[in-house]
């Protein structure tokens, strides 16, 4: 049998610091491996791992580059890296913007997933509840991989066996239909075979909510309204979730696996290979604050005072668009939006549910948090969304008001009445409730809106706004991948438009 690469994780059995503690790459034949439930576990644990690697989850340039950058909601501070190259919407096949790191490593997921399940999908040596939880894991990872292929390059290569590299290396562009469709057969079974709930040592890995809700979101991009307000109602209703009584609450750094929380990336502080600086794009850097420059010194003693610093790279900002659009009398504004503080006006206007200025119990580059990518917010918003695409008027008014119920402390219905209007007002609802914290741009392009929205955003230093044109929803396969496997032109020799 040939050999495979595996990413083999130690499990940390303290459930408030995660679940996985490090991580070391070896060749291991599957013959050596998979010999109890453990070394199942420990390959499943090497998937998280690869999903929250710096190019992925874990870093500024990763995946929320793609997800909030290019939209109406965030830009970097400055031009820096491949940002500039998103923002001013000229990504080539060779100025790509960190895609191709992107694309490398959620092919790297899914061969590690196809390879998991592979080897643990009836295998004798493994309990049946140990076999159905990697499984469940590896299935909902490795659909999360071919979620954000899809969405960010359309039609792209699909395997789901564990193939020789070969093999993989020469394959074609599937179409996005045909891959989501598989996923969502495959996170249904997911479903089943996932726990309700986990805890202990468990919590922070996938539940059978969790893939509900990626089903949801391949649901809403198929249009399959009715299978996503299904979906949806079935999480607000049968899951363990709710609604925390105030917004502030979601982001409480003390209560991270809060009951409004589904699903997200467990960071443990002082842990080998964390690595992990996507918090540090959202934290402010010193030598930029206070916009007084000659109170730096004063004002970085107050933050001494308190343990804290601002000891990011304050990379990721509202946009412009944002600030001025956000309702001022809407009270989770200042929980996205800060441009004070401690008294001191700022030079640049921050998110502040994503900021993290404890530099004892999160230093940069060590952040011991949970970054949480699902949260039942959303599906409320989904639900609202699929139940107005259906002509549900009521009950789509049903869902979002009750968000802004939470959001405002008492009924602030929206001001709209028909269907087009209500669509217009949960567009708007999901910018105020999730800025910076979730998919955007993604929506954006789901909802056929995105040209016309960049156009008609204020880019500051960045020219995305000129140059964006209407094949720029999609991304260019990256030219080293074309190198090695001429076969990616073969369904479309444009590359998305970019040729």
């Amino acid at each position: 049998m040939r050999k495979i690469v595996v990413l083999l994780t130690v499990v940390f059995l303290s459930s408030c610091s995660g679940f996985l503690e490090e991580n070391v790459r070896g060749i291991i034949s599957p013959n050596n491996f998979y010999n109890s439930d453990q070394e199942a576990i420990q390959a499943a644990n090497g998937i998280y791992l690869g999903m929250r690697a710096n190019n992925l989850y874990g870093g500024w340039q990763g995946l929320t580059a793609f997800t909030i950058f290019g939209s109406d909601e965030a830009m970097p501070s400055r031009i820096f890296g491949g940002l500039g190259a998103i923002m001013d919407y000229n990504l080539t096949e060779t100025n790509y913007g960190n895609a191709y790191t992107i694309w490398r490593d959620l092919y790297g997921v899914i061969g590690d997933a196809n390879s998991v399940i592979a080897n643990v999908d009836g295998n004798e040596k493994l309990t049946v509840p140990v076999q159905d939880k990697v499984i469940g894991e590896a299935l909902f990872l490795r659909a999360m991989a071919y979620y954000h292929l899809t969405a960010l390059w359309g039609d792209v290569p699909f395997f789901t066996e564990d193939l020789p590299l070969d093999e993989v290396a020469a394959l074609g562009r599937a179409s996005k239909e045909e891959i989501r469709t598989a996923m969502i057969a495959d996170l249904k079974r997911a479903e089943v075979l996932l726990p309700s709930v986990n805890e202990g040592s468990d919590l922070g890995r996938a539940t059978k909510w969790a893939a509900k809700f990626l089903r949801t979101r391949f649901h809403l991009w198929e249009q399959d309204w009715a299978s996503a307000l299904a979906s949806s109602k079935d999480i607000i209703d049968n899951s363990p979730h709710a609604l925390m009584s105030t917004y502030g609450e979601v982001f409480d750094v003390n209560n991270q696996f809060n009951q409004e929380a589904i699903f997200g990336f467990d960071f443990t502080k002082d842990v080998p290979s964390n690595a992990q600086d996507i918090t540090d794009s959202f934290n402010p850097r010193l030598r930029d604050e206070p916009k007084n420059a000659n109170l730096r010194n004063e004002f970085a003693g107050k933050l001494n005072d308190l343990g804290e610093e601002f000891n990011g790279y304050g990379l990721t900002v509202p946009l412009t668009d944002l600030v001025e659009s956000y309702p001022t009398e809407d009270p989770r504004r200042p929980y996205n939006l800060m441009d004070q503080y401690l008294g001191y006006d700022l030079t640049f206007t921050y998110f502040t549910k994503r900021t993290n200025f404890d530099f004892v119990n999160s230093p940069r580059y060590n952040h011991g948090e949970w970054w949480i990518t699902m949260r039942l917010a959303q599906v409320y918003l989904m639900a609202a969304e699929a139940a107005n695409e259906l002509g549900n008027t009521d009950e789509a008014l049903t869902y979002t008001n009750e968000i802004r119920r939470r959001a405002y402390g008492t009924d602030s219905p929206v001001a709209a009445a028909d269907q087009s209007g209500i669509r217009t007002a949960i567009q708007d609802e999901l910018k105020w409730e999730l800025a910076g914290e979730s998919e955007r741009r993604y929506d954006l392009v789901r909802w056929g809106i995105l040209v016309e929205t960049v156009r008609n955003s204020s880019y500051g230093i960045f020219k995305g706004p000129e140059n964006i044109k209407d094949y720029m929803v999609k991304l260019p396969i990256p030219q080293e991948e074309i190198d090695l496997n001429p076969n990616l032109l073969e369904s479309d020799a444009s590359n998305n438009g970019y040729r």
